[in-house]
């Protein structure tokens, strides 16, 4: 999830956010030293306002305090491995709270990690023999994994050792009942399950036990037009029913509200480019508790912040 433990972000209907964005960390070109990100992709903001990174391609995760500028690595070393204290091409972070661990989905494993920072110098194996993209969580503390090998997303209760499909699980597909390639994932207050459903340019939403899925953005075919998407990527949704996307060979975050046109908030439609104004694949989204936008600007190897303004 890109907000702490299921909380969905307050943001206006009618936020505004400025269009040249600062760059938190990284640079525009890649790199692996403690200022520099190689393909970040999925990104979150803890309750403490640090903003954690998955950052792939130097298999680690890194800890930026929003607060003070101190960033750290917090797991991985720079190096692609197996071991207990290594990652490969990590792709998403979350800061579980009810039980004080980050969870990694360390992708090109195909394993999920738990790591209790205070108490544990290696992470532990929490899921095995998963295709994990995204991570998600609900006010409960349960756990959403979206699998991109076997087209689901599960639900996993990590005290119980349990888990249970809730979108998808009908093979690779284009149906309502069906997903193709879903990555990035968040979860609604009423459990409905949001999934960027990658390779069909469409977010699904899967109601709590629904047997089929609704189509809340794309859709519509692979385009440039407002209505459609290139490869979905991160997805968030607020307080009021919003829904946003990078949109990643678009090069831009899509807004999608109840009752309205779809519209850019971030991005120069269509030009990639690596300006203030620009993305170049946007991969994971978060807010931060005053409604700033920080995208994982992943082929730019930074992550941008877009301002929002005062209404």
């Amino acid at each position: 999830m890109n907000v702490p433990d299921g909380t969905l972000p307050v943001i206006p209907l009618n936020a505004v956010w400025k269009s040249n964005a600062h760059t938190v960390v990284g640079d525009c070109g890649p790199g692996s030293t403690m200022d520099r990100l190689h393909s970040p992709q999925g990104i979150s903001i803890s309750k403490n306002q640090s903003l954690l990174i998955a950052d792939s391609s130097n298999h680690r995760i890194m800890k930026y305090n929003l607060n003070t500028g101190i960033i750290q690595r917090i797991a991985g070393k720079n190096i692609q491995g197996y071991g207990p204290d290594l990652l490969a091409k990590p792709s998403n972070i979350m800061f579980h709270r009810k039980t004080k661990s980050f969870i990694i989905s360390d992708r090109h494993n195909r394993r999920v990690l738990q790591w209790f920072p205070r108490s544990a110098r290696y992470a532990r194996t929490l899921i095995e023999n998963i295709a994990c993209f995204g991570l998600a969580t609900d006010v409960n503390g349960d756990l959403y994994l979206s699998d991109t090998e076997r087209h689901e997303v599960t639900l996993y209760r990590i005290r119980e050792n349990y888990g249970k499909v809730v979108a998808g699980g009908n093979g690779q597909g284009c149906r309502l009942t069906q997903l193709n390639r879903p990555t990035y994932i968040c979860i609604g207050d009423d459990y409905s399950v949001y999934v960027s459903d990658s390779w069909n340019n469409r977010v699904m939403k899967w109601k709590k036990n629904a047997k089929e899925g609704i189509i809340v953005a794309g859709g519509n075919g692979k385009g440039k037009d407002r209505t459609q998407l290139d490869y979905p990527a991160g997805v968030l949704i607020d307080q009021l029913g919003t829904i946003y996307v990078a949109d990643y060979w678009n090069h831009r975050v899509m807004r999608w509200r109840k009752d309205k046109q779809p519209d850019i908030i971030a991005g120069d439609c269509f030009l990639p480019g690596n300006s203030a104004q620009q993305l170049t694949c946007p991969e994971g989204l978060a807010f931060d508790h005053e409604g700033n936008l920080y995208v994982a600007d992943s082929n730019n190897h930074r992550i941008q912040r877009f301002k929002i303004r005062k209404l």
